[in-house]
């Protein structure tokens, strides 16, 4: 029997990791696009987990953004269904018409699409191919945007995605790793064009950003900024478990009961006041979501205009959140009403 390839190996290991104590007895759902990452994950998914007796399946997302996307689905599903996925399906998805720009919006109907059918399938999870480049490009395209710990952290190993859970057992795994995984496997994986489409930022940071990073740094720039992603991911956790303490306080702190909450009654100021920055900030974000703020449209912008009433009043008008509601400081409290009727 020839040796198993070690980049074989370590996707199986990833993926058993990932798996190995998943609750429920419904099975894992394979999110695969075709491509070496998802095509590598789903073969090491359909031979770990009867292993661990747990059913497999699999999901194809077809956009519908270029000529033929629907054969590349078919095929993709009619692969699944030979190596043994039940249920092994295509999806088709519209992308057009949805908010924010082009990746935005098909990652949105892609996520959508693949909730839908783990919910359908009762499945116990939903597994993504992102790899470690992937994590290094999320990070530099996080601080292209100035973002925070949270931002800076990439994606998470695992996420809850509308009630289920998705997990991404290949963040320690290199893009050059599922390539020899699928090349030893005898897998052919698809390469879609939009990954080299300069019209998309990924696409650029992927091409261009991240190569000169390489070629000016060295080759372990790409675990540098994954290992970057998971240290911030470290610290904006415990400042968030910080902000979630706080937050009830700051509610109560002013004439109230103590321990009483309500969103809409408001937010002592010298409560917040004597919050570090970063908490407080925190408190702020939370306590606006709370009120309807979407979490997708809640901007920097709108949160360091609420920190203003706190740290920098000098009786500036209301600050305007998305969804028309209204956020003003009244009697050392911040208080917001609801959108206009």
């Amino acid at each position: 029997m020839p040796a198993l390839a070690p980049e074989v190996a370590a996707v199986r290991l990833a993926v058993r990791r990932a798996l190995t104590g998943l609750p429920g007895a419904g099975p894992v759902l394979v999110a695969c696009s075709g491509g070496a990452d998802s095509l590598a994950l789903a073969a090491a998914a359909a031979f770990v987990a009867p292993r661990l007796g747990r059913p497999i399946g699999l999901v194809t997302v077809d956009h519908a953004l270029q000529t033929g996307s629907d054969r590349r689905a078919a095929d993709v599903a009619a692969w699944a269904a030979g190596a043994g996925f039940a249920p092994a399906e295509a999806v088709r998805v519209d992308v057009a018409g949805r908010p924010g720009g082009p990746e935005a919006a098909a990652r949105e109907a892609r996520y959508q699409a693949l909730a839908e059918a783990a919910r359908r399938h009762g499945a116990a999870a939903l597994l993504t191919g992102h790899t470690r480049d992937d994590q290094a490009e999320t990070v530099l395209l996080a601080l292209a945007r100035g973002a925070g710990p949270r931002g800076l952290a990439g994606m998470p190993p695992r996420r809850d995605l509308t009630g289920m859970p998705l997990l991404r057992p290949l963040l320690d795994i290199s893009r050059e790793q599922t390539r020899k995984a699928c090349a030893a496997l005898g897998l052919s994986p698809w390469e879609d064009p939009h990954n080299a489409d300069p019209s998309y930022a990924r696409a650029r940071v992927r091409a261009d950003a991240l190569p000169a990073l390489v070629r000016a740094l060295g080759p372990g720039v790409v675990d540098s900024l994954a290992r970057s992603a998971r240290l911030a991911a470290a610290d904006a956790a415990a400042l968030d478990e910080l902000a979630a303490a706080a937050l009830p306080a700051a509610s109560s702190a002013a004439d109230g009961p103590a321990g009483v909450r309500a969103p809409g009654g408001g937010l002592a100021v010298a409560a917040l006041a004597g919050l570090a920055p970063a908490v407080r900030t925190r408190v702020l974000h939370a306590w606006a979501r709370e009120l309807g703020a979407s979490p997708a449209a809640l901007s920097h912008r709108h949160v360091g205009a609420l920190d203003a009433l706190v740290t920098d009043w000098h009786g500036q008008g209301e600050v305007h959140l998305p969804g028309g509601l209204r956020v003003g400081r009244r009697a050392g409290r911040l208080t917001a009403a609801g959108p206009p009727g």
